[in-house]
């Protein structure tokens, strides 16, 4: 207990309280690392590592969709470029058509031949960012990509498809027509016959259905209990076609935890209904330097993807890692109704949002550029979401390309990938593995912010265990200080160790279509002791990913 107490409450405190506890580390080292090999936490499900692709901007069309005519590499239509770099990260789920967009769409708009599909306005043509553009493939949709053409991408990329449905504005015989058309045999319906038309003859079987998309806001401005009618009809006797399917309800924004207390009331209070595929409880959140924004210009106060100083730097970490408590908020406001809990949380759209002005193109809506503050975010919620595994179920990234914290950029024939993907590269190794409880003690970065003191955590990260691997994925937030940290792992013995950085001496840097390798991480080995022991030190502003074999 003294141990645990002595970790858990950090090295905020003198240089004394390393001395008082000299009989467990030795003194060289400012920061500890204890793995407790003794202790799992679940297993990590590879959905953690999902992403998310909306009709929004340059997210489809000069993105993921290029078109089958294209000069650009592709495979009916799909970039070559994406699918092969998805597969090297093992993307496990893909979230679409959205997002807001995602309750504005009908489904049968992207389906028959591709020049007979009807042209609709785009939900983003009237956001006052889509007003600054001109002539921006955001505001009318051509339908060209539509759920054939998703699913083809899913199955390219080696990603399971998670589908988002309308429910503010079509009916729930749509949504069983649309899960028909996925799903039902070969040959057996009408809409299994378009489907065949649109080139598929076998059933996609998707399993995941976000029944509506924030729908405490775009999705209908629903009061929480009007939502779970809604939910309750449109999960009710839905066609399986022999799929195991997962239906995840529209949860809250951060951490709203009144709508989550009045729809599982709804659901599950006085008259109990509980749908046999209710599987997941949505929950976004984007992390914005709100703090510092002097004004009642929703865009404007987001702050600057690329122009920051060091208070914008550590106040946006601050706003990222809110993660942890909107994940144990939600999880403790589910179990008073779902005390077994059997639906999971699913955090499917999370990541800085800054401000317009750092895209790539003038036509990428929400489009910005991802430097090393946002790989940092990425990775810090990365470890949150492992060391919750027995709570998370599924996560989104958003956004997957040129949106938000998105993992590549393209315009074009010209495509490259940014910190949030060597992110999520390095951090892949956790997928599927044993979460097990590491515990952490650093010197707390200080700071002030607007002329009072301030501090954030000085070294976090997570664990998990797959066979006689282990993996530690650590970010050390201080923009200045490497932290020499002694690890320990009790249970087991350290053979040999290897080491991924990703860093850079600027925490602005980016990589860009004209040097695409500003940011790369470096791998190099681990010197272990004879007795197991070892000593890493942690870069300022960087995010390692250690591997270890042990005995």
């Amino acid at each position: 207990m003294q141990r645990r107490q002595f970790l858990k409450t950090g090295f905020a405190v003198s240089a004394a309280a390393l001395v008082s506890h000299s009989h467990l580390f030795s003194a060289s080292a400012d920061s500890h690392i204890e793995v407790l090999l003794d202790e799992p936490i679940g297993t990590i499900s590879p959905n953690i590592y999902g992403h998310f692709a909306e009709h929004l901007g340059g997210v489809i069309y000069d993105g993921i969709w290029v078109g089958e005519g294209s000069s650009i590499p592709n495979t009916n239509g799909i970039r070559r470029a994406l699918v092969e770099a998805l597969r090297r990260i093992h993307a496990p789920v893909i979230r679409w058509p959205g997002g807001c967009f995602a309750d504005s769409y009908d489904w049968i708009d992207g389906t028959g031949p591709r020049n007979q599909r009807p042209r609709r306005t785009n939900f983003w043509a009237d956001a006052r960012e889509a007003k600054q553009l001109k002539g921006g493939v955001q505001l009318y949709e051509n339908n060209a990509f539509g759920t054939t053409e998703f699913v083809r991408f899913c199955r390219l990329s080696g990603a399971e498809p998670y589908i988002a449905a309308n429910l503010r504005s079509l009916s729930a015989l749509d949504f069983d027509h649309w899960v028909e058309y996925c799903n039902s045999p070969a040959g057996s319906t009408t809409l299994a016959d378009q489907r065949a038309r649109d080139g598929s003859r076998d059933p996609f079987n998707v399993r995941y259905w976000g029944i509506g998309n924030e729908s405490w806001g775009c999705g209908g401005n629903f009061l929480p209990q009007d939502y779970a009618v809604e939910f309750r009809r449109f999960t009710t006797w839905v066609p399986n076609y022999g799929v195991e399917l997962a239906f995840v309800a529209s949860g809250s924004n951060a951490d709203d935890l009144d709508w989550t207390h009045r729809f599982f009331e709804q659901m599950l209070g006085s008259r109990r209904y509980f749908p046999n595929a209710w599987w997941g409880w949505s929950v976004h959140h984007y992390a914005e330097n709100l703090a510092r924004g002097r004004t009642n210009d929703w865009s404007a106060r987001k702050g600057d993807a690329l122009q920051f100083d060091d208070v914008d730097y550590y106040e946006l970490l601050h706003e990222a890692d809110r993660m942890e408590s909107i994940v144990l908020g939600h999880w403790g406001a589910m179990g008073q109704y779902d005390r077994q809990h059997r639906v999971k949380l699913v955090v499917d759209e999370y990541g800085p949002w800054y401000k317009p002005g750092s895209e790539v193109d003038p036509t990428h809506l929400l489009g910005q550029q991802i430097t090393m503050r946002d790989a940092i975010a990425t990775a810090l919620t990365l470890d949150t979401f492992n060391r919750h595994a027995e709570k998370v179920g599924m996560a989104a990234c958003a956004q997957l390309i040129n949106c938000l914290n998105s993992l590549f950029l393209a315009h074009g024939d010209r495509f490259i990938v940014t910190p949030n993907y060597q992110v999520f590269e390095m951090y892949a190794a956790h997928q599927a593995a044993q979460a097990i409880r590491a515990e952490f003690a650093a010197p707390t970065v200080s700071y002030e912010r607007d002329g009072k003191p301030a501090q954030f955590w000085g070294l976090k990260g997570s664990a998990s265990v797959h066979g006689k691997d282990l993996i530690l994925t650590v970010v050390n937030p201080h923009l200045n200080a490497a932290r020499e940290t002694e690890i320990a792992v009790r249970g087991a013995t350290i053979r040999s160790g290897a080491s991924t950085v990703l860093g850079s001496k600027d925490i602005h840097a980016h990589n860009t279509f004209d040097q695409p390798d500003v940011v790369k991480p470096t791998n190099g080995s681990v010197a272990v002791g004879q007795d197991g022991s070892v000593h890493f030190t942690f870069p300022p502003a960087s995010v390692t990913r250690l591997t270890f074999a042990l005995s």
